[in-house]
């Protein structure tokens, strides 16, 4: 029994085994996240200390094998010494930046190319006989075994920091180097050079070259990276397989950028822009600090610093009213005033959850950026139609100012639901109106649109009609000087193409395009605010301001320039194996195919702004404009549309409708 028991306690259980094993294999995981998390200085410390031990240890080797016993001659401070300059050299080329997690094969080429090196540079030292007790075959014995350990023992830690996070590791390896984008950088000073290093370990994208326009700097290298005159940038797209250029150019205009995205849109390649110059300072340029081109740097448009006198003059000190406060102009403003500090910020708005979302996002802003002012900001849920609740609120919070931004500005949506545009637009207007010259409000700024001008959708003529509104109420002289402010598109709003554009491309196209030759104005949504506060400045009473859009944009040929900039190529009769197809969809109800600012080419003044102007437009008595929003709800009960777009036609210039 007791040999039977003996027996059986000599033979080993497989799960008492795999326990064990498992056990060590935890033990071994735990000790390596602890030594992943320590901090970066440390990790590459503990890499230089351990290749260094080891690079002395092949240095006795070399020497034992060389002299054929293990009893070697020179002394240990000189070997020590000796087995230094490796590691020095290491340390220099950048190999302790790497991340061992991402090592690949071909960062031992550097190794291979510094020992070449070292390796001459000890043949020199011993022509001269400054060693004597290293016999002359020992670096090249010596430096081949220090190679085959930084390799072997890098790929090792790679697979077994790999195994442990449970990640395939041939597969990993594949994805990492097949899948890595070669990337041109445009910029060969500081900022490119910031960027390289940022991108040195990265497993998405392998930096090839730098462009430059510097003739001064062509020629020269980087880390290593031939600096390339920009004229090659073309044939270097193709030679190098380029998939993305990075502009590391933070510090230059916006014309030269532009100049360069331009020349850069023919080429299929992705566009991505270095952030500020404060993110760089800051130490913020990583990979994922770069962003896609503004699509601004590719329009004809050029902006002015705005008037800080104009921007505080009916703000600053004051309470002021947004109507629309939710929406992308009315948000945008909103943002723009708290910065120039008003006593107090009133938001009015229909929807709870954009009223929700701007008070909330000012309250933050103001928290971080305003120390020793507050502004009391009013979130109120109402209406525009709401007569009382509009006299209560203008007395109750004492308004001075007053940006009318809310309406419904979608033109098809407004034209299958015209008398709810009609009665939010210009009906809701006149209510505001109102309201401000009987609180006795001193400034009154209406949001209008190019739209309004010779209009052939509903949208448009009840922007119209709303515009009549408030310089019917100005030609009765009323303490409240009234003013209407008319622009175009404004990129990022809701509805806008570029939104659309961005995602249809994401998801492979095609990009609809109601019709190859409409054409529309855009500006930015900060510009456009800025510009409407400070075109309110100067109101004196009953102007209609116009905007400088810039030159007006073929919407197909921003839709070309978008895929380019997204590294893809257009689809079409010329090139049928492009990526992304452009189709042509036909005007939506009530859509033009081009827009205007003004309704007469002779009726336009300049202002003291170079971007803003002032037209000089027909009006109609209130008292006939009251006559016939007396009947507007009636009708709108009724759905008499034939009455609503008849009315329309009557006031509104240029006004075209199908029934």
């Amino acid at each position: 029994m007791q040999q039977k028991d003996r027996s059986n306690c000599n033979k080993q259980d497989p799960n008492r085994s795999a326990q064990r094993s498992n056990s060590s294999l935890t033990k071994l995981s735990t000790l390596v996240e602890e030594l992943l998390v320590l901090p970066r200085p440390v990790k590459q410390a503990i890499l230089l200390v351990g290749d260094y031990i080891v690079s002395i240890i092949c240095l006795f080797l070399a020497l034992s094998l060389r002299q054929g016993v293990f009893d070697v001659n020179a002394s240990p401070l000189l070997v020590s010494l000796y087995a230094l300059v490796p590691i020095i050299g290491l340390y220099v080329i950048g190999f302790y930046r790497g991340v061992t997690r991402i090592f690949f094969d071909t960062d031992m080429r550097r190794v291979l190319k510094l020992f070449v090196i070292i390796l001459i540079i000890f043949t020199i030292v011993y022509l001269f006989d400054f060693i004597s007790s290293i016999p002359r075959s020992v670096p090249t014995l010596y430096l081949f075994m220090l190679f085959i350990w930084l390799w072997g023992s890098r790929l090792f830690l790679r697979d077994l920091l790999l195994r442990l996070q449970g990640k395939p590791v041939y597969q990993e390896l594949n994805k990492g180097s097949l899948e890595r984008d070669n990337v041109l950088i445009y910029g060969a000073g500081s900022s490119g050079t910031a960027l390289l290093e940022a991108l040195q370990d990265s497993p998405r994208y392998q930096v090839t070259a730098f462009i430059d326009d510097d003739n001064r700097l062509t020629g020269g290298r980087i880390l290593n990276k031939k600096i390339y005159p920009a004229k090659e940038i073309e044939s270097l797209v193709e030679e190098l397989k380029v998939a993305q250029v990075f502009l590391a150019m933070p510090s230059v205009s916006r014309l030269r950028r532009r100049e360069i995205i331009n020349d850069l849109t023919n080429l299929s390649v992705k566009i991505k822009e270095l952030p500020s110059l404060q993110d760089i300072a800051e130490g913020k340029v990583t990979v994922s600090t770069m962003r896609r081109v503004d699509i601004l740097d590719v329009l004809d448009r050029q902006t002015v610093d705005p008037d800080p006198v104009l921007l505080a003059k009916n703000i600053t000190g004051k309470n002021v009213l947004v109507t629309g406060a939710g929406g992308s102009i009315g948000s945008e403003l909103c943002r723009q005033i708290i910065k120039n500090k008003p006593k107090c910020l009133v938001l009015y708005e229909l929807s709870e959850y954009a009223l929700y979302a701007i008070h909330q996002d000012l309250l933050a802003w103001q928290a971080t950026h305003l120390e020793h002012f507050q502004t009391e900001i009013i979130a109120l849920l109402g209406n525009v139609n709401n007569q009382q609740k509009l006299n209560k609120v203008f007395n109750t919070y004492s308004i001075n100012t007053v940006y009318h931004a809310a309406a419904y500005k979608h033109v098809p949506i407004v034209e299958y639901n015209p008398f709810e545009g009609a009665i939010n637009n210009a009906k809701g207007t006149y209510h505001c109106v109102k309201a401000a010259v009987e609180s006795r409000v001193e400034t009154f700024v209406l949001i209008s649109t190019d739209k309004a001008v010779r209009p052939t959708n509903v949208m448009g003529a009840s922007k119209r009609l709303a515009e009549l509104v408030c310089q019917g109420f100005s030609n009765q002289k009323p303490l409240t000087k009234i003013s209407m402010v008319r622009f175009g598109n404004v990129l990022g709003s809701s509805g806008s193409v570029v939104p659309l554009f961005t995602k249809q491309i994401s998801q492979g196209g095609p990009i609809t395009v109601t019709h190859p030759e409409v054409t529309r104005y855009f500006m930015t949504i900060p510009e456009a605010a800025n510009l409407v506060i400070q075109a309110g400045a100067m109101a004196e009473g009953g102007e209609v301001f116009v905007l400088d859009m810039g030159n007006p944009v073929k919407i197909v040929d921003l839709a070309r320039r978008m895929i380019h900039l997204s590294g893809y190529e257009v689809k079409d009769e010329t090139n049928p194996n492009g990526d992304i197809e452009i189709i042509f969809s036909g005007l939506r109800p009530g859509e033009k195919l081009y827009e205007e600012l003004i309704i007469g080419d002779d009726n336009i003044e300049p202002t003291q702004h170079s971007l803003i102007m002032q037209a000089r437009e027909h009006s109609f008595e209130l008292s006939d404009i009251e006559a016939t929003f007396y009947q507007l709800d009636q009708r709108a009960q009724n759905h008499d549309v034939k009455w609503l777009k008849q009315q329309l036609a009557h006031y509104v210039e240029g006004y075209t409708y199908k029934l």
